[in-house]
Parts: structure tokens; sequence; C-alpha cells
């Protein structure tokens, strides 16, 4: 345990910041895991709505600095190339 002040005032700023951006990284797993299964049922609609939402969320988490801004784009072009796939 530190005992400067101001090292476990950082010790709790960065508990704080971890629970918050483990609850956006769990917020970016659902979304992908819904896109993925709307995906993988076969019909372009639900799959379409899943993929948009799931587009929000990583603009949100990147904008929020959780993940980086390559990694959302990657990941975002990867699902509508599934929804394109599966549309055609």
């Amino acid at each position: 345990m530190a005992n400067i002040k101001s090292a476990q005032k950082r010790i709790r700023s960065s508990e704080k910041r971890r629970v918050d951006n483990l609850a956006v990284k769990t917020r970016v797993k659902s979304a992908r895991r819904q896109a993925r299964e709307a995906l993988s049922a076969g019909v372009a609609e639900p799959a379409a709505e899943a993929i948009r939402t799931y587009s929000s969320v990583l603009d949100k988490a990147v904008k929020c600095g959780i993940i980086k801004k390559n990694t959302a784009i990657r990941r975002k072009t990867r699902a509508t190339e599934a929804l394109r796939k599966l549309s055609a």
C-alpha cells in the first residue's frame, strides 16, 4: 500500500477508471455478440440494426479512449462486409 498521499489518490482514481472502462468494454462485447448472433440467424434486417448499434457502441468507446480508432474502424468494416455477404 502506498504511503504518499498523492500515490493513494492515484490508486483510488485508477480503480475508478478501471471499473468505468470495464463497463464500456463489456458493452462493446455484448453488442458484438448480438451482431454476430443476428448475422448467423440469416435475416438481413435485424442484422443491419444490430450492426448499426454495434457501430455506435464502438464509436462511443473510441470517444472515451477505451479502444483505438483503427481498431473500431476494422471491426465496423468486418461487420458490414459480413452483412453485405448476407444480403447478397
